[in-house]
């Protein structure tokens, strides 16, 4: 009996869980904001699953995807009060068209090479949305236009319970995306290359197309989760929706620490990595310069030390040490 036989039922609960989670808190309150910021790095941690953890394609350039979402949205909305719904189809486009270009001459690196590859092209991006005042607003920041009473199609609330569940949605939906090609037949193809590369193209896998694939996919997803936080902060700057720390980084730990290639591992990380990032920050924050940074790193040490492979492995080994059978934690592999 293995964690992997009760999953199905996990979920339902998590779930549940999730939906009835918000109705006992303040619907304007900072409780609710944290629990959306974790919704959202979890859909973003899941969307970096689909490259980093299938094909292990280590991208940390991910911020330009989640950048070009955030400002293509607002500076519709700005110019032609276009709905952030129509705004995130046209973000998800040009992510889609910059992964391409990125990808195009990029995605046969391996390793480090690919990651730094990632990395000085969202670095370029930041630099770009800087330097384009006009557009962007620069170093100063943009703002989104508030309307009140508009509800759904333009993405404002008065309160933040609607965004929860938008949130949520979304979430839903990138996890059922990241399900589909897992079990599918890119899927397989991912995990081949992720195996043996060079073994997969003899067996006649085409991984440059199927790489090419995902990191498409990767990027529609970001880009529109960066609409959705355009909307729900109303205001930002390229440090912000470009930072490499921020942003990509982020995102590649959030999967990584919960649990890299598995569907529930950014769910499990996020869960676990924002609210203890906002507690680092709240006890440690005002007792000295960077002592919240300390103890939160200290932290995620602690926990990579104690299982490698994530805490959904160290979930599964505790669980079967409960049962008395000691199998391997990589037996859980959703």
């Amino acid at each position: 009996m293995t964690v992997q036989r009760f999953l199905p039922i996990l979920a339902i609960l998590a779930l549940i869980v999730m939906v009835l989670a918000p109705l006992g808190l303040d619907p304007r309150g900072y409780e609710m904001r944290i629990l959306c910021i974790m919704l959202l790095f979890a859909g973003l941690g899941q969307a970096w699953n689909i490259v980093g953890g299938l094909a292990n394609q280590i991208s940390l350039g991910h911020a330009a995807y989640f950048g070009i979402g955030a400002y293509t949205s607002t500076i519709l909305l700005n110019l032609f009060t276009l709905s952030p719904w129509l705004g995130g189809l046209f973000g998800m486009v040009l992510a889609v068209g910059f992964a391409l270009l990125l990808s195009i001459p990029t995605v046969r690196l391996k390793g480090h090479y690919y990651a730094l590859a990632t990395l000085a092209a969202g670095e370029a991006m930041r630099v770009i949305a800087n330097s384009w005042a006009d557009v962007t607003g620069g170093p100063v920041g943009i703002s989104v236009p508030y309307m009140p009473g508009e509800g759904l199609w333009m993405m404002q609330f008065s309160t933040v319970l609607p965004n929860y569940y938008l949130f949520l949605a979304a979430l839903v939906v990138i996890c059922l995306i990241f399900w589909k090609i897992q079990t599918g037949a890119l899927g397989y193809r991912l995990r081949a290359i992720k195996q043996n590369e060079q073994a997969a193209e003899v067996i006649g896998v085409d991984t440059y197309r199927a790489k090419l694939i995902a990191a498409c996919v990767s990027a529609a997803i970001t880009a529109f989760l960066g609409t959705l936080y355009a909307q729900f902060q109303f205001f930002f700057d390229p440090d912000t929706v470009f930072g490499i720390a921020t942003i990509s980084v982020k995102m590649a730990l959030i999967a990584i620490l919960g649990g890299v290639g598995r569907l529930s591992g950014p769910l499990v990380g996020a869960a676990f990595i924002i609210p203890m990032e906002e507690m680092a920050n709240s006890y440690f924050g005002s007792s000295a310069a960077g002592l919240s940074q300390f103890a939160y790193g200290a932290i995620l040490v602690i926990v990579i030390l104690l299982n490698p492979h994530g805490l959904t492995a160290l979930i599964g080994q505790l669980w079967n040490r409960i049962l008395g059978k000691g199998a391997p934690h990589d037996r859980a592999a959703t």
